[in-house]
């Protein structure tokens, strides 16, 4: 049975800027998600309606609906996103897809319905990341 070679302080070196490589890939590729997400007006207002929140959009009560567990609703449901823009179901659920394969949305399954709400957290690490790299 042989032991494994020691690696030398030079490939410790190359590891770990590998290892940073791979870090900093990630990132890019995480903030261009969230640049094609943001890219695309009608995303950009979805996300001002979910921002709003239900007082402010004109959107009704999901209670009225009959969806159950909506005593303090949290999100915008896709039927309302439908109604509120005027696209198909599709449409709507492509478009809230990218948002949430971007990490800008949460979804929440109640019955037969889908919320959606912003994922403050999520969003204000991207624009810290987004500081970070453009050092600002």
């Amino acid at each position: 049975m042989s032991t494994p070679p020691l690696l030398s302080p030079d490939s410790c070196v190359m590891c770990y800027r590998e290892a940073m490589v791979d870090d900093s890939r990630q990132t890019l590729d995480a903030m261009a998600r969230i640049a094609k997400a943001l890219s695309d007006p009608t995303r950009l207002a979805m996300l001002d309606v979910m921002a709003q929140g239900r007082s402010c959009c004109g959107l009704p009560d999901p209670a009225e609906r009959g969806v159950p567990g909506t005593a303090d609703p949290l999100g915008i449901c896709v039927c309302e996103l439908q109604e509120h823009f005027g696209l198909g179901q599709s449409k709507v659920s492509y478009h809230l897809r990218v948002l949430r394969e971007a990490g800008l949305i949460k979804e929440e399954t109640r019955g037969k319905w889908s919320f959606y709400a912003i994922d403050r957290e999520a969003v204000s690490a991207a624009l810290s990341t987004l500081r970070s790299l453009l050092r600002v």
